[in-house]
C-alpha cells in the first residue's frame, strides 16, 4: 500500500484510449467498498463516458476542471445529505479510494473539487453539475474524479518530501522521530 501511495500522482493529461469496461467495473466496485460512517453509505456515483458530457463537465469550474475535456472517464461522487451528517467525509474517502484503485490498475486520475467552488460569477459548480447530470436537489456534488490512461509521467514522491515535523507523539509539540 505504501508503494501505491508513493507513486500515485495527480494526472491531468490522458491518452485518448477508452478505459476498458473491466477496469470501470473494478473502479465501481472499489467505490462501493469505500468505508462510511455507521455504514450508512450516503454516496452514489455517476460514471460518465459520453464525450459531450465530459466536455461540458470540464467547464464546471472557473479554474481546475478544463483538463477533464481530455479524459475518457469521469466518476462523479455525490451524496444524499439527508442520510448522513458526515457525507463530506464519506464522499472524500470514496473519492480517494477510486483514485487508489485507478493507480493500482495503471490508470491516472485527478480529483476535481466541486463542493464550494464556482462555475461562474453567479452559479456554483455544484448547481452546474447537478443540472447537467439531472441530479436530484437533495444530493450534494462532492467531486469529479477524472480517470484515464496517463499521457504524462510524474515522478513518485520521495522520502525527502515527507514533512515529519507535522507529526507529534501523544501531545502537540512532541515531535515524532523517524
Amino acid at each position: 500500500m505504501l508503494e501505491l501511495l508513493i507513486k500515485r500522482r495527480s494526472i491531468r493529461k490522458f491518452k485518448p484510449d477508452i478505459v476498458e469496461q473491466d477496469k470501470i467495473d473494478k473502479l465501481v466496485r472499489a467505490a462501493l467498498l469505500a468505508p462510511s460512517s455507521r455504514r450508512i453509505n450516503p454516496w452514489q456515483f455517476i460514471v460518465v463516458t459520453d464525450r459531450d458530457i465530459l466536455t461540458r463537465l470540464a467547464a464546471a469550474k472557473v479554474h481546475g476542471s478544463a483538463f477533464l475535456k481530455g479524459a475518457p472517464l469521469a466518476i462523479v461522487v455525490i451524496a444524499d445529505e439527508t442520510k448522513s451528517d458526515v457525507w463530506v467525509e464519506d464522499t472524500s474517502i470514496a473519492s480517494i479510494i477510486i483514485q487508489l484503485a485507478a493507480e493500482d490498475m495503471g490508470l491516472g486520475s485527478c480529483w476535481i473539487q466541486i463542493r464550494k467552488r464556482m462555475h461562474d460569477a453567479e452559479q456554483t459548480s455544484e448547481d452546474y453539475v447537478r443540472r447537467l447530470l439531472e441530479i436530484p436537489e437533495n444530493y450534494k456534488v462532492a467531486s469529479v474524479i477524472a480517470v484515464g490512461h496517463p499521457d504524462e509521467k510524474r515522478e513518485p514522491h520521495t522520502e525527502d518530501e515527507l514533512v515529519f515535523e507535522k507529526v507529534f507523539v501523544n501531545k502537540y509539540g512532541r515531535h515524532y522521530k523517524n
